[in-house]
């Protein structure tokens, strides 16, 4: 029993250490494509609803894909709008990071002994590091806006194509398990589906409103382009724990510089926990009716294990991959142990999937493969 469970083990080990080297060197391919599969969960019951209206399948995605491009089309201007007014009052801003660098001299030169001189000699130092890396900044940004141009024009159309061939990829997939297995293997992709598409409809009424939450309470301190910095810490939540703090730190910076006192900045801390304390407790419960819940410990190491293979990329889809992980375990006897071991534990109170209709048919008077 102890060799048996030795020799399972070694499997084990060696299927991650096969996968994550798949994964690295195959990730210009599968980002995109991994990304695409996402979208395709999200618009799929949409597709589906316009198809049973009697729309051709080819306009129907194309509405899907329409819908997808006003959506991020309008956040995008929301961001750009306001990040061209917060440019235009740069120069202000400038002025009071300049006062504020004079008050921090002061202070070095008086409290620590540090001469003007040291401290020129440190910025110039800094200066020609920055300048030394310039190119390589340079050439990182070229590249990675053509890279994002190219996964503009990729991921649309991968997600547009497994929307089209769904009924052929759904036959592949079902040939790859025993015929005994296929009812089995169509409830968990229903399942999956189902639950991650509500999931995401969910947390789309929740950014919005945190969002909403967020720009009022700063705009009710008087931070500038309080819209701006709200929206940008809303969209930062979807990194647990970390993306608040990191969408806080700006606002936070801005209102010490613009009203010179460090009651507002606190103020700024307030209005986020407050928010996020109305997020955990009321807001998310009530949108989104079903967590997918993995414990912190491993979605902490997706997100890093995603960052080393995948890049930013990585971070963000490592989450939800994890978590379709754990929710098809839950769903399969023999992932039992995954289960347990993703499981955020018990919890008092038990949030409860809505019933919504099955989007793919699993009744035993239907092909597993009907869609």
């Amino acid at each position: 029993m102890e060799t048996r469970a030795k020799v399972n083990w070694l499997k084990l080990l060696q299927y991650t250490v096969l996968v994550s080297v798949i994964l690295y060197f195959g990730r210009t391919l599968l980002v995109p494509l991994s990304f695409a599969l996402l979208i395709s969960f999200v618009l799929y019951p949409i597709c589906k609803w316009l198809e049973n209206k009697h729309f051709p399948r080819w306009v129907a995605i194309m509405l899907c894909l329409l819908l997808l491009l006003v959506l991020f089309g309008g956040l995008a201007w929301l961001l750009i709008s306001q990040m061209g007014r917060f440019g235009q009052e740069w120069p202000v801003i400038q002025a009071k990071l300049l006062q504020t660098w004079q008050t921090i001299s002061q202070y070095l030169e008086q409290r620590l002994g540090i001469t003007n001189l040291q401290q020129a000699q440190w910025i110039q130092s800094m200066a020609a590091d920055v300048g030394s890396s310039a190119l390589n900044m340079v050439q990182g940004v070229v590249y990675t806006s053509a890279v994002s141009l190219v996964l503009l024009v990729l991921i649309p159309l991968y997600a547009a194509l497994i929307l089209f061939y769904r009924e052929q990829l759904a036959t592949a997939l079902f040939s790859m398990f025993p015929k005994s297995e296929k009812q089995t293997i169509c409830a968990i992709l229903a399942e999956t589906i189902t639950t991650y598409y509500n999931f995401i409809k969910g947390m789309v009424i929740v950014y919005f409103i945190v969002g909403a939450l967020n720009s009022l309470g700063l705009y009710l301190l008087g931070i500038p382009h309080a819209v701006f910095f709200g929206v940008v810490a809303s969209i930062l939540t979807f990194i647990p724990y970390v993306g608040i703090t990191i969408g806080a730190i700006l606002p936070m910076a801005v209102a010490w510089i613009t009203y010179d006192s460090i009651w507002y900045p606190v103020g700024v801390v307030i209005v986020f926990t407050v928010v996020q304390y109305l997020e955990a407790n009321l807001i998310f419960p009530w949108a989104v009716s079903y967590r997918l819940q993995v414990n912190m410990l491993f979605t902490l190491l997706a997100i890093v294990a995603g960052g080393i293979l995948w890049g930013a990329s990585g971070m963000i889809l490592f989450i939800p991959f994890l978590a379709i992980i754990k929710l098809i375990a839950d769903k399969h006897s023999e992932l039992r142990p995954v289960s347990l071991l993703l499981s955020a534990g018990n919890n008092k109170k038990k949030r409860v999937l809505k019933k919504v209709k099955p989007i793919i048919r699993t009744d035993a008077g239907a092909p597993p493969t009907q869609f």
